[in-house]
């Protein structure tokens, strides 16, 4: 069995796609997926399982139960220690608020972030590694321009973000 971690795009923010973490695990369990376990509001979902394609058949039983359509990028444990390790930004000594890391749905090619002007956005910074995005705000996300630059470019990549804070608990929870 192999562990993932499920990161559900765009929901419960704004009273948009609401989907309650107790109907989403039952969901899951009812996949026959097991250890099914939850993490804040924002959907981030634990699960084991063998089975093979589960993003999209998680994104098919979403639209199916709640009925709308609800983007998911899944990571296994092994790898959400693997982009943990790669961070390019010091982050113990980081506030976990300020450091993002998007989790691509597939890796785009090279250049695809290559139009961003990253000195526009200063002080916050990103860089590109593989299908994921380090991005450091130095004085906090609330109102920097640069996801919305980042997740502005076409074509389009779905996309979604964790703060290190989440993305080092579903590390706890995927071990």
């Amino acid at each position: 069995m192999t562990t993932y971690a499920a990161l559900l795009r765009g929901i419960n923010v704004g009273g948009h796609k609401k989907v309650p973490m107790a109907e989403l695990r039952q969901l899951m369990t009812d996949l026959g997926w097991t250890g099914v376990r939850t993490y804040v509001q924002s959907g981030n979902a634990v699960f084991s399982t063998d089975e093979a394609g589960v993003g999209a058949r998680l994104e098919e039983a979403i639209a199916g139960h709640f009925g709308f359509e609800v983007r998911c990028v899944v990571r296994t444990a092994q790898e959400l220690r693997a982009i943990a390790a790669a961070c390019p930004y010091p982050a113990a000594e980081l506030d976990p608020a300020k450091l993002l890391v998007l989790f691509l749905e597939r890796t785009p090619d090279p250049g695809y972030f290559g139009s961003v002007d990253a000195a526009a956005f200063e002080p916050d910074t990103f860089r590109h590694i593989g299908d994921v995005v380090y991005c450091y705000f130095p004085e906090g996300m609330g109102r920097s321009k640069l996801p919305a630059a980042l997740g502005a470019l076409r074509p389009s990549v779905t996309m979604t973000g964790r703060n290190w804070r989440t993305l080092q608990r579903l590390i706890e929870l995927t071990s």
